[in-house]
């Protein structure tokens, strides 16, 4: 914590001479950290506490979950959306004549003097909340329990199952007349876990590096980690630009700061390109068939973490 607020109130000489070589010399540190040039710079593990703890203060400060969420939810249709959902209205409704709520929303829909939103399809048709990952329509746990009761032995739920189920029929109940509430309170929780999500992902990213370069003996799994962490830090100034791109774009309307938001995007592929060829020391060949090998596998890992992550949160609410 000492050194934290150090970081934040003395901006010494050291603190800039890092951040010039991490922006404009990919791999250049993560190189001098690995030759035990150290003293110059600061500590790859000091650096990537300040610059997350800022990234993240910034993003929670700027960025409201319930403010978007509330806004998608009571956003008026367009008359495009309104007559697809008149369409799929009238399809269920050969289904099912006799449903009332169906033949309300259909009434509800076309009339055009009212604006049609989320919320009020959610309340014409009476749909509630509902949180399901085993696509099953249990009312309550009693409910659940008989069935499982009148079933054999070898074919009911295990352990894990029913505990799933349960937890799905427990949240659907709590939120069942307040869905913009559980989406609200699932995407906060998911956002709060973003910098775990990240610090777990930090040695997954060094291991994939590790495997693509585990003929390169001279290279330790630390040095790996190192030139993890300082992509990292890169990654996280680069998104603090692309938020100030993106606001700056919502105020102006300008298409210039969309542009440069996707030129910003293809500079962090290209900078972990020149970064690995910098560090690794192998030719443009090969170095870019390895970039596009760590490219798709951290993909993948960050797609699994990210769901992995969704899935302990939404069973935290």
């Amino acid at each position: 914590m000492s050194h934290f607020f150090n970081d934040i109130t003395h901006f010494d000489g050291k603190f800039f001479i890092t951040l010039k070589d991490l922006l404009f010399k990919p791999g250049f540190l993560s190189k001098e950290y690995m030759l035990g040039k150290r003293v110059s710079y600061l500590h790859p593990v000091r650096m990537y506490v300040f610059t997350s703890a800022m990234f993240f203060l910034l993003f929670f400060s700027f960025f409201s979950p319930k403010e978007k969420i509330g806004e998608s939810f009571n956003k008026p249709m367009d008359a495009q959306a309104r007559a697809v959902y008149i369409t799929s209205l009238q399809e269920r409704i050969k289904e099912d004549s006799n449903n009332t709520k169906l033949l309300s929303a259909l009434a509800m829909a076309k009339d055009t003097s009212k604006p049609l939103t989320a919320r009020s399809i959610s309340e014409a048709e009476g749909r509630g909340f509902k949180f399901n990952f085993e696509n099953t329509d249990y009312k309550n746990e009693e409910e659940y329990d008989s069935l499982q009761r009148i079933l054999p032995a070898q074919q009911r739920d295990g352990w894990f199952k029913r505990r799933l189920i349960k937890k799905e029929i427990a949240v659907s109940i709590k939120y069942r007349e307040n869905p913009d509430e559980a989406a609200k309170k699932l995407i906060e929780s998911i956002l709060h876990r973003l910098p775990y999500m990240l610090f777990v992902s930090l040695p997954l990213f060094a291991l994939i590096l590790k495997l693509v370069y585990v003929r390169r003996k001279q290279f330790y799994y630390a040095d790996h980690g190192v030139f993890t962490i300082h992509l990292y830090i890169f990654s996280f100034l680069l998104l603090l630009l692309l938020f100030l791109f993106n606001r700056l774009n919502e105020i102006t309307g300008w298409s210039l700061f969309t542009v440069l938001a996707i030129l910003l995007v293809i500079s962090l592929f290209f900078y972990l390109y020149k970064a690995m060829r910098n560090f690794y020391g192998q030719r443009r060949g090969k170095t870019f068939l390895k970039f596009l090998f760590v490219a798709f596998w951290s993909f993948i890992m960050m797609l699994l973490l990210f769901v992995l992550f969704m899935f302990f949160s939404a069973f935290t609410l």
